[in-house]
């Protein structure tokens, strides 16, 4: 075979000498050292070693189960505990320990440690799995049959690494042994009856080696069996997966919901007062009543967002806020009065009764006609707002218009071009079935949203 060269793949074997032997390529070399590396994976993986702990620990718990019945079939086999027969007892035993261990999986918490063991030591797919506590009989059998393989094939692991490690080391140290035969006195002898030779007493060793890594690749190859059912009886079940994206879509809502409130709420609040103190700050010299009542204005301002704050964050915090309830179309009057503190003229028509409007339609729209107006102070300034709002006995529509200044400068064109204001209002109208129409019209730029509640139950 000719060697693996770097720069063969750069060569090309001359035309007129088809006999002579090219030499493979970069790829065939990296083909046959993996073809060399891979039966050595399971003795260089660290989850092999970590996987081994975990079926001993599997093991280990199951040794109490099988004392305490086999102990309780010697006494039925043979009427007292000491026998000196353990064998049958444990066969007898062995059954009865195994439906205990089953039952184990209705006690809380076993699940949930379970996948915690999995997760740390065996790995694999059901690491990135969210493992709950059993909610139904079929999720607890599925525990059941997994508590079941662990500890029974653990408790195999521990015999197989107890006879296995020491089988491995007698047959290391028979080679300086001085008396080899009765060193291997009641364990396994590959070597057969009488007196060991020069070379088996060399030989040894080696088969203490091969015992050894018959061990490993075992444990290696059970752990990779428990790796792969891990998700199958761990990881949670179709319906679970399903629960579990539903609560990850509600608390995506519930996050989107808040990020709305805090937007609008205190996003109004600190175009009210930038505006507010940089016209304090211009006329504070000229008009000192003026800016005085300016101050006072950005001081109430400060005062209500503190409070809308509050109710926020006492939202994020699940508590039932009850110093800032939540705003709606009764308090419209409010805003309209701090918005022409500002400086902006606000005319408002109002038809209808909006103390009629469901509660939450009335919710959405007080922010809706807030977001509106914040949107004319932060991109036009205080200018001339028209606000008409027309509540039906099932629909509800406003209307907010303001001048586009002539010719657009750059803060009407970012009006025009929309941003998280704009996106915050379609979706709360989207969430009650309503509409939003937004955009320059005749000159002035116009705010439309509509909602009607008319086939809600």
């Amino acid at each position: 075979m000719a060697p693996c060269s770097p720069t063969a793949t750069l060569r090309t074997a001359p035309a007129a000498s088809p006999r002579r032997g090219r030499r493979p390529s970069r790829a065939a070399c990296d083909h046959r050292l993996v073809l060399l590396i891979r039966p050595l994976r399971p003795l260089l993986q660290a989850a092999t070693y970590t996987r081994w702990v975990h079926l001993i620990l599997g093991g280990v718990v199951f040794t109490p189960y099988l004392m305490a019945t086999a102990v309780l079939s010697s006494l039925v086999i043979a009427g007292t505990a000491a026998t000196d027969a353990p064998g049958p007892a444990l066969l007898v035993g062995l059954v009865p320990a195994l439906l205990l261990v089953g039952a184990s999986a209705w006690l809380p918490g076993v699940r949930t440690t379970e996948a915690h063991l999995v997760r740390a030591l065996v790995t694999g797919a059901l690491s990135a799995e969210e493992v709950a506590e059993a909610a139904t009989a079929r999720t607890r059998l599925r525990t059941a049959l997994w508590l079941v393989l662990h500890l029974l094939l653990g408790f195999l692991a521990c015999l197989a690494t107890m006879v296995g490690l020491t089988q491995a080391a007698v047959l290391a140290a028979t080679a300086l042994a001085p008396d080899p035969r009765m060193l291997l006195e009641g364990f396994l002898n590959p070597f057969g009856p009488g007196p060991l030779t020069p070379a088996q007493r060399i030989a040894a060793p080696f088969a203490g080696a091969a015992v050894l890594l018959a061990v490993v690749y075992a444990m290696a190859a059970l752990g990779a069996l428990m790796s792969s059912l891990a998700p199958l009886l761990l990881g949670p079940s179709a319906a679970e997966r399903l629960a579990a994206a539903q609560q990850r879509a509600e608390t995506l809502a519930e996050r989107n919901r808040l990020a709305r409130e805090l937007h609008d709420s205190i996003g109004h609040a600190l175009s009210a007062v930038s505006l507010q103190a940089g016209t304090a700050a211009r006329v504070i010299d000229t008009d000192p009543a003026f800016a005085r009542s300016a101050l006072e204005a950005i001081a109430e301002q400060a005062r209500t967002a503190t409070a809308e704050l509050d109710h926020v964050l006492g939202l994020l915090r699940e508590e039932r806020p009850t110093t800032a309830p939540q705003r709606d179309l009764s308090h419209l009057e409010a805003l309209l009065e701090a918005t022409r503190a500002i400086g902006a003229r606000v005319t408002a028509r109002v038809e209808g009764d909006p103390a009629a409007v469901p509660g939450v339609v009335s919710r959405e729209t007080y922010r809706i006609c807030q977001e509106g107006l914040t949107n004319v102070l932060r991109h036009a300034g205080p200018v001339p707002v028209d606000l008409h709002l027309r509540a039906g006995p099932d629909s509800l529509e406003v209307e907010i218009a303001n001048p586009l200044p002539d010719p657009p400068s750059g803060r009407a064109r970012g009006a025009r071009s929309g941003g998280r204001g704009l996106g915050g209002m379609r979706e709360r109208l989207r969430l009650l079935g309503g509409t939003l129409q937004a955009g320059a019209e005749d000159g002035q730029w116009r705010l439309r949203a509509a909602v009607s509640w008319k086939d809600a139950p």
